[in-house]
């Protein structure tokens, strides 16, 4: 059995009884005119089938009666066309889709609409991602007011609209051993991509030249493409947390905050890394840098699993906080501004996130209400940092205008944690003395 056919099997075992799910690959968007965005399949339908057309709908049924229980996997995808193929690649198409992807049917996508009324016959649930319910409901309609008018043939209904997200997404956040490999070459892709933009980055260059030479890095290194929209922002603009403009020219005397991820085998590396445009931190931009690094630390100390998931957060901002005071930026009691949450004028997002597929991945943080623990397989960033805008007046002169973020990847393991993403200079020290021996 292949992986892709293991967490079909896996996914239909956890639907009730007398189910179907649909998964959708995506469509090809237009970026301008008849010019198309690079097509990335939506991690749902890849992860269950390893399949990166646009098009594409997969069908699974869970059929059961008195005597047995019938589990099929169908696909529906763009037929050959030797005229489409010519100007825009070549299609698996219908008659080699079985075979290849281990399914046990296909059709073409143009007859989804037809053919689904009939498969779906005795079905009591459909499910789909309510993300994308807008554009299932018409369709959706149309199905089960089909089904309504074969009721004297004795024909049900289905009466139950799911959401698929709240089974398959909690499959996704655990991560096989298979799964953290390939994250693992993600994170090593990324860490040379870093390493790329160190060597890369000085005084009166472009912020988008050192953003061409960390891309490069990863194509080189396997990455067909990046995980997210790559930032790097020198001086103020690290304070604009998604900042993907890239057009700056970098300051001498600044700091330049890099975050960029590579993609490795359908997963995301996600590293933030932060460092002078010169090689060398002034004295404020030190002190600053060395209470993130703290931060994260103290936050990837205490992972393991059982850990309620807030704690990281917890641990971090306490760090942070305490810093900031000891600097004279928050003034007061470190246990009374912690819990005021006084640090967030200057740290205002969490920790970190969930890391798979997709950066920001899928599963949920708490479950009714609570916070939920860690369990090994679990993939976690942690990204601690200090943003503090030239607006903030009453602040040193010192210190304004720096944007500072330190990220990395860890795996939860059985007895602990392993930082995915080793191999960067991370203290001040390390990263001048490697400036110095390694920039171009």
């Amino acid at each position: 059995m292949t992986l892709f056919q293991a967490r079909r099997k896996a996914l239909l075992e956890k639907l009730p009884d007398n189910s179907v799910a649909f998964i959708a690959s995506g469509e090809e968007k237009i970026r301008n005119r008849d010019v198309e965005y690079e097509f990335r399949a939506e991690s749902d339908f890849y992860y269950l089938t390893g399949f990166a057309e646009p098009d594409a709908v997969l069908m699974l049924i869970k059929r059961t009666n008195s005597s047995d229980v019938t589990q099929q996997s169908m696909l529906f995808l763009r037929p050959k066309d030797e005229e489409q193929e010519i100007w825009q690649g070549r299609r698996l198409g219908v008659d080699k889709a079985p075979e290849t992807l281990n399914i046990d049917q296909a059709w073409s996508i143009d007859d989804f609409e037809e053919q689904v009324p009939e498969l779906m016959e005795g079905m009591s649930s459909l499910f789909f991602t309510f993300a994308q319910l807008s554009e299932w409901s018409e369709l959706a309609s149309s199905w089960i007011q089909a089904q309504k008018a074969k009721a004297r043939k004795g024909i049900q209904a289905p009466t139950q609209l799911q959401d698929l997200d709240a089974i398959l997404h909690e499959m996704r956040v655990i991560k096989s051993a298979e799964e953290i490999d390939w994250m693992r070459q993600a994170a090593q892709i990324t860490v040379k991509g870093h390493l790329a933009a160190m060597r890369s980055v000085a005084p009166e260059k472009y912020e988008y030249q050192v953003q061409s030479d960390l891309e490069n890095a990863f194509k080189q290194n396997g990455s067909p493409r990046v995980a997210f929209n790559t930032i790097v922002a020198g001086g103020e603009n690290a304070c604009v947390l998604h900042y993907t403009e890239n057009t700056a020219l970098i300051q001498d005397g600044t700091l330049v905050l890099v975050d960029a991820g590579a993609e490795f085998a359908g997963y995301a590396g996600d590293i933030t890394s932060t460092f002078p445009a010169n090689g060398q931190f002034s004295e404020s931009q030190a002190a600053l840098y060395e209470i993130v690094l703290a931060a994260q630390k103290a936050a990837i100390e205490v992972i393991q699993p059982g850990l309620r998931y807030d704690v990281m957060h917890q641990a971090s901002a306490k760090v942070l906080t305490e810093g900031l005071v000891r600097l004279g930026i928050l003034r007061g009691d470190v246990d009374q501004l912690v819990e005021e949450e006084a640090y967030k004028r200057f740290f205002m997002h969490g920790t970190g996130h969930w890391l798979g597929m997709d950066v920001h991945d899928v599963g949920l943080y708490k479950h009714q209400g609570e916070w939920r623990t860690l369990q090994a397989g679990m993939v976690v960033t942690v990204e601690p940092g200090i943003y503090i805008s030239s607006d903030c007046v009453d602040v040193d002169a010192q210190y304004r205008g720096i944007g500072i973020r330190i990220e990395d990847d860890v795996v939860v393991t059985e007895t602990g944690h392993d930082v995915l993403t080793t191999g960067l200079p991370r203290t001040v020290a390390e990263i001048e003395q490697w400036m110095a021996q390694n920039r171009d």
